[in-house]
């Protein structure tokens, strides 16, 4: 009897940005400065004030200094009102306004949802505690989703500070029409906080896929991506990826069908079916397998549901429209357990099932008490043949996946083979044979094994890796005979095997017709020639990222992966036609940055410095002491707020001292030395300049 298990994933593409954060490195923990360490350390510079260091006499200045800010702020006060310069040429920018869309007056009374919110300016944040707090204690939201609405505490701005670490979070996240809203960072930063996916359809962002928390506020798929965010302001909202869920999903079924069902097929974004004829006693029966393979998913971090039925579907009803994890169904009864099942389950249209449930036909089981001739007469035969499909009256076509075959090439001998020339004679042969296989496949080799079998068991392994796909024989020959000494053959080598690792696609290369034109040099086999020496983990190349963070201002790119796609032409009506400015370089000239940026800056030890805007005079890093003798700075950079709400108050002021010996570093202070939600005062070492 055939046995069917459908595995039904029903929040796959949340699962898998949740995996991918979790994969992120942990920020690091800052630790706070106390304010009683301050005294001493502002009684000891303020002894060494005549011989402090003087950073406007020390080379310029840099945005973000107060000394320089407070000259430019008088002579814009002395301006008349309608001569003043914007906000936006200042730099400057605007707290976030109250959403557009405000909730009515409750049925059961009450004041009404958001009303007598208190907002405080940034400037009046730290300064007014208690008007925060008393309206805290007065006011009683409406909603539980309007908890946290005053984001103007000292808690919440302690609560940022901790979670800003010096690395400013590397994550990137949403993208036009999907950023998170500046108003309450708490609330969209929390684990448990309401979450959806969005994705462009034409002119609008709608939600396509949502959380069960973001589900029970209200939010449905489709659903257009600014009433979602109206109806939960605290929504955390992430781009949606179709082709990356899909290319997960058919790796997820390649996987089961070597090692679970030689036959896996998807039905749909998040479903798969495993026919588990005459498998399921190989993994201790149908109850045992289903929970192993649910624990192995629930390891991964994806939530899953999985029924077994006699056909696939009752099986895929059962696992989308019943609530257990687990279910196993009897052979023989799946037509009792789809019959209270609704009408929906049988993957009708729509229209089929909106007509059905005006006529009163709600469930399964009513559906097949109907007459077949006129619900045939009626519906057409889409209906009755997926009820038949579902009960087993008529077969379901299913395209179950086929895993792709490792291409590999072996070579036995019938005498063991332990001399150079021998194992590179062989090894031409084996490459040859590789290159007609991956001719045939379409397909380049980027990674290469060869396996060596000797005599007493004990393998030998060497490897190569390529930067472009290649299945030139002379030249994956010639990366190969570099490592054959390091084969160690003993007694000598029964066999010899080559695999191919990793490959992609290659097709034809275009050819220039113009017999003057000039060649390109191809670099990939000087490179591949060094990365055979040295690995190709330390060949790369550096890509200028737009972004005022230094650490997220460069990317390292493959050696030889093939450069950004250009944008693609606009219409004749476009108005960006208008602009003739050059594109803007990513990394400003007048702000030197280090030749060595460290991977993360590393926190500095007894640091003396003036707050706010003075240079440290001596740092402890690494152990060793420096005094410093010249500096050059602050150069301010806030936070990217525009991205994610945890940097909206988040700022670094940039120094470059030089020490008694003449080297020069590149540091930081967490915090503008005015407000303690900005930072926590520390100090941390971030590049080496030459």
């Amino acid at each position: 009897m055939q046995r069917v298990a459908a595995l039904f994933l029903p929040h796959w593409s949340l699962d898998r940005v949740r995996r991918a954060e979790r994969r992120a490195p942990p920020p690091e923990r800052a630790h706070p400065l106390s304010p009683d360490a301050l005294g001493p350390v502002q009684a000891i510079a303020a002894a060494e004030q005549d011989a402090a260091c003087s950073v406007q006499r020390g080379g310029g200045w840099r945005p973000g200094a107060r000394w320089a800010r407070g000259e430019r702020d008088a002579a814009i006060a002395a301006l008349p009102p309608h001569q003043r310069p914007p906000l936006r040429e200042l730099g400057r920018r605007s707290e976030a306004a109250d959403p557009v869309f405000k909730r009515m007056r409750p049925d059961e009374g009450g004041a009404m949802a958001g009303g007598g919110v208190v907002r405080l300016p940034l400037a009046g944040r730290d300064a007014a505690p208690s008007v925060a707090a008393s309206a805290r204690t007065t006011l009683a939201p409406s909603s539980p989703r309007r908890r946290g609405s005053i984001d103007s505490s000292g808690e919440d701005g302690a609560a940022t500070a901790r979670r800003m670490d010096p690395r400013l979070r590397g994550d990137d996240g949403g993208g036009r029409g999907e950023r998170r809203s500046r108003a309450r960072p708490a609330l969209a930063d929390a684990p448990d906080a309401p979450r959806v996916l969005s994705r462009r359809i034409g002119s609008r962002s709608a939600v396509t896929a949502a959380c069960p928390a973001a589900m029970a506020a209200g939010i449905r798929i489709g659903m257009a991506l600014t009433q979602a965010r109206a109806l939960v302001p605290e929504l955390r909202i992430d781009p949606a990826d179709p082709d990356g869920d899909h290319a997960d999903l058919e790796r997820l079924a390649h996987s089961l069908a070597r090692r679970w069902s030689p036959s896996v097929s998807i039905a749909g974004d998040d479903l798969l079916l495993l026919d588990l004829t005459g498998v399921a006693h190989l993994h201790g029966g149908e109850a045992r397998m289903l929970r192993r393979l649910h624990a192995l998913l629930a390891r991964t971090g994806f939530a899953s549901r999985i029924a077994v039925a006699d056909t696939a579907g009752s099986a895929r009803a059962l696992a989308r429209f019943r609530a257990s994890p687990l279910l196993c169904c009897p052979p023989g009864e799946h037509g009792a357990w789809l019959a209270p099942l609704p009408v929906e389950a049988l993957r009708l249209e729509s229209d089929a099932t909106a007509l059905l449930q005006r006529l009163g036909v709600d469930s399964i089981g009513q559906l097949a008490a109907l007459p077949r001739a006129p619900l045939v007469r009626r519906f057409g035969t889409v209906i009755a043949a997926r009820l038949d499909q579902a009960l087993g009256r008529i077969p379901e076509p299913v395209t179950p996946v086929i895993p792709p075959e490792p291409i590999a090439v072996t070579q036995r001998f019938a005498e063991p083979i332990a001399t150079p020339e021998a194992i590179a004679h062989w090894l031409g042969d084996l490459v040859r044979r590789l290159a007609e296989a991956l001719a045939e496949a379409g397909q380049g080799a980027r990674r290469i094994g060869l396996v060596a079998d000797r005599v007493d068991g004990v393998p030998q392994r060497i490897g190569i890796g390529l930067a472009r796909a290649s299945r030139d024989p002379a030249h994956l020959l010639r990366l190969l005979a570099r490592r054959i000494d390091s084969i160690e053959p003993g007694y000598g080598l029964d066999a010899m095997t080559l695999h191919l690792l990793r490959s992609e696609p290659l097709g034809a290369l275009p050819v220039d017709e113009r017999l003057d034109a000039e060649t390109v040099p191809d670099l990939a086999p000087l490179i591949d020639a060094l990365a055979t020496r040295i690995g190709m983990a330390r060949l790369w190349r550096m890509q200028a990222v737009e972004s005022d963070v230094p650490e997220r201002s460069a990317a390292a790119l493959p050696p030889l992966d093939p450069p950004e796609r250009e944008a693609p032409p606009m219409k004749a009506d476009d108005v960006r036609r208008l602009d003739r400015n050059a594109p803007l370089p990513p990394w400003h000239p007048d702000w030197p940055r280090p030749i060595r940026l460290l991977r993360r800056p590393e926190r500095l030890d007894h640091v003396l410095a003036e707050l706010p805007d003075q240079p440290p005079r001596r740092f402890t890093w690494r152990g060793e002491r420096h005094e410093v003798v010249r500096a050059d700075g602050p150069e301010r950079i806030h936070g990217e707020w525009w991205k994610r709400a945890a940097e909206t108050h988040a700022t670094r002021d940039y120094f470059r001292v030089e020490d008694e010996r003449g080297r020069r570093y590149w540091l930081f202070r967490q915090g503008d030395g005015e407000r303690g939600v900005t930072g926590d005062l520390s100090w941390y070492l971030h590049g080496l300049f030459g």
